[in-house]
């Protein structure tokens, strides 16, 4: 599969293949698919979304000033670990029945996008989906896939668990106080893989959804109820 003119992707053994566009696309976008029967083409007009600006206060830093070298190197050693997640393309295609909501019951305190202002400075977007529940609420699968990352202790995520859910469409589950699940596991939709916290840099009980998709981010919510391909 091509977009603009680029080859992003390939179909699984059953013909699916996923393609998203990030909060900066252009308005237009050309893809092609390839295939023994021939090719198909078109032209996608890509719509505007509107974006939150939100004020958080108080949010627990890291760190004061100039960062130790120890703390550096463990910056550096998670940046890595999350980007090679990031980098997985997995040849399933659990996407394809769209996902459950990770959460069975739960509030939406910042939806994906938003302008996010921490005690007055303004700071890139915020590329997840906060989903406000007590501590301890199960966090489930919403679609199967593979365990790329399972830690109970990153610095800025705390409990971090990273899934690809087929051809490099991975989604992070942060701030987890509880971690189910294991590095190289294969889980099902409704699997337990941890439950709400407040761990790594948060200001309360919540669970952070985040997806991306060979380095764009996406809104995870929009897979949500989305009816498999007939």
């Amino acid at each position: 599969m091509f977009l603009d003119g680029q080859p992003v992707t390939r179909a699984s053994d059953g013909g699916f293949f996923y393609l998203g566009f990030d909060r900066d696309a252009g308005p237009k976008a050309a893809i092609r698919v390839d295939g023994r029967g021939g090719e198909a083409s078109r032209v996608l007009e890509i719509g505007k979304a509107d974006y939150d600006v939100q004020r958080i206060k108080g949010l627990r830093q890291v760190y004061q000033g100039q960062a130790s070298p120890e703390l550096e190197a463990r910056i550096a050693d998670e940046s890595r670990r999350k980007a090679q997640a990031f980098a997985s393309r997995v040849e399933h295609d659990d996407f394809r029945g769209g996902f459950s909501a990770p959460l069975r019951d739960f509030r939406v305190t910042a939806r994906f996008g938003g302008q996010r202002i921490i005690d007055g400075r303004p700071r890139p977007p915020h590329y997840g989906v906060d989903l406000a529940a007590p501590r301890g609420t199960p966090v489930y699968a919403p679609a199967g896939g593979l365990v790329v990352l399972a830690d109970s202790d990153m610095l800025f995520e705390g409990g971090l668990v990273m899934i690809d859910h087929g051809q490099g469409l991975v989604c992070a589950y942060l701030h987890l106080s509880e971690v189910d699940v294991m590095r190289g596991a294969r889980v099902a939709r409704g699997e337990r893989i941890g439950a709400v916290g407040a761990t790594g840099r948060a200001t309360g009980p919540h669970l952070c959804w985040r997806l991306k998709w060979r380095g764009r981010n996406m809104n995870p919510m929009l897979m949500v109820g989305v009816p498999g391909p007939a």
